[in-house]
């Protein structure tokens, strides 16, 4: 229960501290739509979407102004595509995919993701006729979000997927030329996906999930950030385990916000609520930064030394927090660091104190990975692949999700600048050590086995 003095402070994160609800994000079972004829698949999927999702914005937007708490994104996750339209062509796929874009244009929300593979452990037919669709399907829809699972702890890396996925990235980077390789924006690369992640890219609704769920991701680095600076205004020697037990108690205060606003928008559309995903996930705006937490904490800026064990406190005390408020928490549920959806971080790269190297030294800890992070556009697809590996290693034998969303940028190298509108940000180019060279390791192929942890049962 709330104090008289957390509920006031409550308040003043709405009023002042950019506490919102990121987003609701509907799931819709689409398996049932599957076929092998085009147009019958294209016209029950626009059925389905359009009876579900009809209400979830005027829905969510009279919840949002009956409790004073914007919730600002609203989305739509969708059963794996590579499931539903496992008989159709990559061709045919392209097509489906504008068929979800059109439905997610007509309930008016801002993003459908679920264009997704599971290749953890091997690409069938249909995974394999997805991923060629992918660089077309992005560069002409709008709302379409893509993911691909390539490895988990418990069957290892698909190194054939990842490499596989590495020329996917380039090709979807030079179809969007024009406008800084932008389809990349949305497409991740997962391991250890959860099956009921709100936050685009990687949403989609997981086999083992209903036929349709609200799930909800709230957000707060600003709330979070002004709550430190006013505990170090009036106590400037606090310890950093006082800090954590501070943040700690604000991520308890943000997930009961957005659990209530989750499961008012499910009942009123009759539709089961899932889970909160309590993510710390900032935007370009001032004052919504990640990057900014890591100041106030006392660091130059994210990426010099002391980042890593900053970061690792962070995401703690986050979960911790959220699994008290709320015993339905999923999703991703920590820290994100997406470098051009955050001012302050794509400014830590342009002022030269954070390279790949150290993003990806952090993601060890951090919840979502290489995230947002535009490279040189003539970087080889197999260093763009190897890239990836890297970062699908530390998920696998580490236990943890992570994934990587890399921006090819056709034309730039380091140093220069990126821009890819709205929530997406801008960002600095950043170097990749042997971007051009070649790469006989991740040509090899075949799978890195499961850690020897994987055995659990």
């Amino acid at each position: 229960m709330l104090t008289e003095r957390e509920i006031l402070s409550t308040l003043e994160m709405l009023r002042n501290e950019n506490l919102d609800v990121r987003t609701v994000t509907l799931g819709i079972n689409l398996l049932d739509c599957a076929g092998a004829e085009l147009n019958a698949v294209r016209r029950r999927i626009a059925e389905r979407v359009m009876s579900l999702a009809g209400r979830l914005v005027p829905v969510c937007d009279r919840v949002g102004q009956k409790y004073g708490i914007p919730v600002v994104n609203k989305r739509i996750a969708v059963s794996p595509i590579s499931v539903v339209g496992a008989a159709l062509s990559p061709p045919e796929l392209v097509e489906i995919a504008h068929t979800l874009d059109a439905a997610a244009r007509e309930v008016h929300v801002d993003f459908i993701g679920g264009f997704s593979a599971l290749v953890e452990k091997g690409i069938s037919r249909g995974d394999r006729s997805l991923i060629a669709a992918i660089p077309e399907a992005l560069t002409t829809t709008e709302r379409v979000c893509a993911s691909v699972n390539v490895a988990s702890t418990r069957a290892g890396i698909n190194m054939d997927a990842v490499l596989l996925m590495g020329r996917t990235i380039q090709a979807a980077a030079q179809r969007t030329a024009d406008r800084d390789g932008c389809a990349c924006t949305k497409l991740c690369v997962f391991a250890n996906i959860p099956e009921d992640i709100p936050f685009m890219a990687g949403a989609y609704l997981g086999i083992g999930e209903a036929d349709a769920v609200i799930n909800v991701g709230v957000s707060g680095p600003g709330v979070v950030k002004k709550a430190i600076d006013r505990a170090l205004g009036a106590r400037s020697a606090l310890d950093l385990g006082s800090l954590s037990e501070l943040i700690k108690k604000t991520a308890y205060k943000v997930t009961r916000v957005g659990e209530l606003i989750g499961r008012e928008v499910a009942q009123q559309l009759g539709i089961p609520f899932g889970v909160v995903d309590l993510s710390l996930a900032p935007t370009p705006n001032v004052g919504d930064s990640v990057g900014e937490i890591f100041q106030c904490l006392g660091l130059l800026a994210i990426g010099v030394p002391g980042t890593t064990a900053a970061l690792a406190l962070l995401n703690d005390a986050v979960k911790k927090g959220g699994a008290f408020a709320s015993s339905r928490v999923g999703g991703l549920s920590g820290a994100f660091i997406p470098v051009s959806e955050d001012l302050n971080i794509s400014e830590a790269v342009r002022d030269g104190h954070l390279c790949l190297e150290k993003l990806e030294a952090i993601t060890s800890v951090c919840s979502v990975g290489l995230d947002m992070i535009a490279i040189p556009g003539d970087t080889t697809p197999e260093t763009i692949s190897a890239i990836i590996a890297d970062e699908m290693a530390i998920g696998v034998f580490n236990n943890k999700t992570t994934a990587a969303r890399l921006i090819p940028v056709p034309g730039k190298t380091a140093g220069d600048q990126a821009f890819f509108g709205g929530l997406m940000g801008h960002a600095t180019i950043i170097s990749v050590n042997n971007g051009r060279g070649d790469n006989p390791f991740i040509r090899r192929g075949g799978h890195i086995p499961a850690p020897i942890h994987s055995l659990k049962n």
